[in-house]
């Protein structure tokens, strides 16, 4: 087969069109009509139905789906190798939870940034379950998630160990009855959207201490939870590096977790058994070298990137 009549095919099956198709290759339609046509001859058999709505694959077509975006992984994956160079360049594709980007992440990108300016890094922030979906996808070239994460398709390198806790206002001074929480429908559980591992892990510690009828409400930032806690919408578990500025400010309060309920790694998960660029080496080994630095404060971070 043609490797450009499958990316043509591929092309219109994501576009459900053949004119979608054609915008999106900068093509014109005839031409996509005459790659697919020359691909099914090829085969024996149609790979779409046709109708004045669009296309929708045939039972053979979805079988040939999953051969043809391999051969349009690897060749793409043959291209970046012989292209690579030992210069880190290009574009990066970070992934990283909320908490890491807001804690873990600035020191790495200032030294990255210093020493590969060639590089251009974009970072997406999401939880650890849209990250590790993404990754895998290759939508993104690695990702900071909480681990452990067991996967046949990643692998994996471990950054730090964090230590989780649970924050609330001022007026729970102790969290020794959580089960407060299944009795005022107004007080709530704040947590990042579904995926988040520490999500996971305050359900299971809410389980253990009776409170199994808790309301959620789900935030997109790491500083609406603490801000919303903080102002006595409810209780959150959080890593003690991002609140603990909040608690000295007296905004909040830390309650210590059981040992087996405490420990979080956050691991960075790549895609197995793929070449892996100049620029996403140099930047896993800056990675796992920052977290044996000391810890910048807000006021250090700002300082350096205005000097990088």
């Amino acid at each position: 087969m043609n490797s450009v009549d499958l990316k043509f095919f591929q092309a219109v099956v994501r576009a459900n069109s053949i004119g979608g198709a054609a915008g999106v290759l900068h093509t014109v339609q005839s031409n996509v009509t005459a790659r697919i046509k020359s691909l099914e001859e090829e085969i024996g058999t149609p790979l779409f139905h046709r109708s004045r709505r669009g296309v929708t694959l045939t039972a053979t077509g979805i079988q040939l789906v999953p051969f043809a975006e391999r051969v349009g992984e690897l060749l793409d994956e043959a291209k970046r190798v012989v292209t690579d160079r030992d210069t880190p360049s290009g574009l990066l594709r970070i992934g990283s939870m909320e908490t890491t980007a807001a804690l873990r992440l600035p020191p790495i990108l200032i030294r990255y940034a210093a020493e590969y300016p060639e590089v251009d890094v974009l970072v997406e922030a999401a939880p650890t379950e849209q990250l590790v979906g993404e990754v895998i996808a290759r939508k993104l070239d690695g990702a900071f998630v909480s681990g452990p994460i067991a996967h046949p398709e990643l692998k994996t390198l471990s950054i730090v160990e964090e230590e989780l806790v649970v924050i609330s206002s001022l007026r729970f001074r102790e969290l020794s009855d959580l089960k407060t929480l299944t009795e005022s429908p107004a007080l709530k559980v704040l947590a990042f959207r579904s995926g988040c591992a520490y999500r996971r892990r305050m359900d299971t510690f809410l389980a253990t201490c009776g409170a199994t009828n808790v309301r959620w409400m789900e935030l997109g930032t790491m500083d609406g939870i603490i801000g919303c806690v903080a102002a006595g919408v409810g209780v959150a578990m959080l890593p003690r590096g991002v609140v603990q500025h909040a608690a000295a400010d007296g905004r909040v309060v830390i309650h210590q977790l059981p040992d087996d309920l405490r420990s979080a790694t956050t691991v960075f998960v790549t895609r197995s058994g793929e070449h892996l660029s100049a620029a996403l080496q140099a930047f896993m080994t800056v990675a796992s070298e920052a977290h044996s630095r000391p810890q910048l404060t807000g006021l250090e971070v700002v300082r350096q990137l205005q000097r990088a």
